[in-house]
């Protein structure tokens, strides 16, 4: 594949960078750096804007995760913002099996707790600053995109069930036109609590008493004890070196490793040699996700749950003994079994200190549970689906613990210093597309745009799907823009190829890299849905 024209602009600016899932909220966070805020102040900004702009993918009833690169130091520190199944979400009270919607999918936010930590560390500019945006857009009304009317229109059925989420995201029961003016009053109240009283007072306080009592209103299992228990998490993240490059990501419950696994597994090609997406590039690559997703059932889970060998899985001889398993000329066969979805939202920040986030949230599927908090305005997740009801899966349901998430937020180093952030929404096809993306700009030297728009695939295996009951089809699902001859030759050796439109293949990337050189901020962003990338 020679073509690898983009159909974006480069995006490139000395002073910082946003790219995000939505413009709104990539312009809320360069509003806050050319405040003088710095990369955390941006990312703050732009979730809270992503929360209120995407309610289809994330929001103050979600999760997140944030790796933090602080140039002072050298060093980057995650902050780990999801939460547990509440305490009154036994195994037994789910002994028919776990609802993928509704009040009884939800488990306790945590992205709240995780911004004002987060913040509160290396935030530059007033927490109540940061909130402007996000309130405007919750007040006033933010125009509905044709990807949030894609989104509605799937998904009316959930929406439906619940009154106020119904006449919030909807128009008289149906998806919205383009433009459609969607405003979210009692969330913008929300919002301004929260600025003025701080992170805190979702978790402990007037609002929390809310919070609980919408839940259980609604028939969610969230309580205010479970609130009240919840704290996020500062983590130290786990690293491979890669072709002279330094990969961070967030550690277990996050399956962060997955990707570090397998860029650790295809070290041990010439993928240079093979061509950009060549039948032989896309084939190792395949095989070494599907390896490292293996390893994702056995060891992807609460550290509390069960503790992973993470110096093994991503030790070279590891590697080495999993690359050699690989046959070049067959796909390794696997077993068919509906279809799973996650719906999340990636941001990343930088600015021109060195400093940069690499952020990711969700309400898990689209429209997570459908249900809203009472006048809270907080639409919440619908979590609790990832959980397991086999007792010997290490995911198996358990009060008070986090279960797997497929949310990574990588970051990349070269020399000490930021390279660049960049990650994506999608379930279990996250990790599958951030190893796309960081081998084709560094195996392939391509830029942060060429690198977004580049034809993408997807591997699903049975039994390995994120959401209950885990089941799906077997299948390699690969863009029409991939050569005849190419998807020929991945048929022959076995995958079960299933081809979709041009830019119909899964995730959207943002990506900011950092020219070690120049200082020069470059960012791209995903054409598949509304992200944008802004810089100055």
């Amino acid at each position: 594949m020679e073509d690898i024209r983009s159909y974006r602009p480069l995006i490139i600016g000395r002073r910082g960078a946003v790219a995000a899932n939505h413009p709104l909220a990539a312009q809320a966070g360069l509003l806050a750096l050319r405040a003088g805020g710095n990369a955390v102040d941006a990312a703050v900004a732009t979730a809270l804007a992503l929360a209120v702009v995407e309610p289809m993918m994330s929001g103050l009833g979600g999760d997140g995760y944030f790796n933090v690169f602080d140039a002072a130091t050298g060093r980057a520190v995650v902050f780990n913002a999801t939460g547990p199944a509440p305490r009154a979400a036994t195994p037994e009270r789910y002994s028919g099996g776990i609802p993928r919607t509704g009040p009884m999918s939800v488990s306790v936010p945590g992205l709240v707790a995780g911004l004002g930590m987060m913040h509160r560390q290396f935030g530059r500019l007033k927490w109540q600053d940061l909130f402007a945006e996000a309130i405007n857009y919750a007040r006033d009304g933010f125009g509905a995109t044709p990807h949030y009317r894609h989104f509605a229109a799937e998904h009316l059925d959930c929406l439906r069930a619940d009154r106020r989420s119904a006449a919030v995201f909807l128009d008289d029961g149906a998806a919205p036109a383009a433009g459609y003016p969607v405003v979210q009053a009692d969330l913008a109240r929300t919002l301004e609590e929260i600025a003025g009283d701080g992170a805190e007072c979702f978790y402990r306080g007037a609002l929390a008493r809310r919070l609980a009592a919408g839940c259980a209103a609604a028939g969610a299992p969230v309580a205010e004890a479970d609130l009240a228990e919840f704290e996020a998490e500062r983590q130290e993240p786990i690293a491979i070196d890669y072709r002279g490059f330094r990969v961070l990501e967030a550690p277990p419950n996050s399956t962060g490793f997955v990707l570090l696994q397998e860029l650790k597994i295809i070290e041990h090609f010439d993928l240079r040699a093979m061509g950009l997406g060549s039948a032989d590039a896309v084939h190792v690559m395949v095989e070494a996700k599907k390896l490292a997703f293996a390893d994702r059932e056995r060891w992807g889970a609460d550290p509390r749950s069960i503790d992973a060998p993470l110096a093994e899985l991503l030790s070279d001889d590891y590697a080495a003994r999993l690359a050699a398993r690989i046959d070049p000329a067959r796909a390794a066969p696997t077993h068919a079994i509906a279809d799973a979805a996650g719906d999340t939202t990636y941001f990343c920040t930088a600015d021109g200190d060195g400093n940069a986030v690499s952020g990711i949230q969700s309400i898990n599927s689209a429209w997570g549970s459908g249900a809203t908090a009472g006048d809270t305005g907080i639409l919440l997740n619908n979590r609790m689906a990832y959980w397991h009801l086999d007792p010997g899966h290490p995911n198996y349901l358990r009060p008070g613990r986090r279960v797997r998430h497929t949310m990574n937020p990588p970051l990349v180093m070269k020399d000490g210093a930021l390279w660049a952030v960049f990650g994506t929404p999608g379930a279990d096809n996250q990790v599958q597309i951030n190893f796309q993306v960081l081998t084709a700009m560094i195996d392939f030297g391509l830029d942060p745009q060429q690198a977004a728009e580049t034809p993408r695939w997807t591997s699903n295996v049975p039994g390995q799907y994120a959401n209950y009951p885990h089941d799906g089809p077997d299948v390699l699902t690969i863009e029409r823009r991939f050569p005849d001859a190419v998807r020929r030759d991945l048929a022959r050796r076995g995958h079960p190829v299933d081809i979709v439109g041009d830019l119909d293949g899964p995730c959207s990337v943002e990506i900011i890299r950092r020219d070690a050189d120049t200082g020069m901020l470059l960012a791209g962003s995903d054409p598949r849905r509304d992200g944008w990338a802004l810089a100055w």
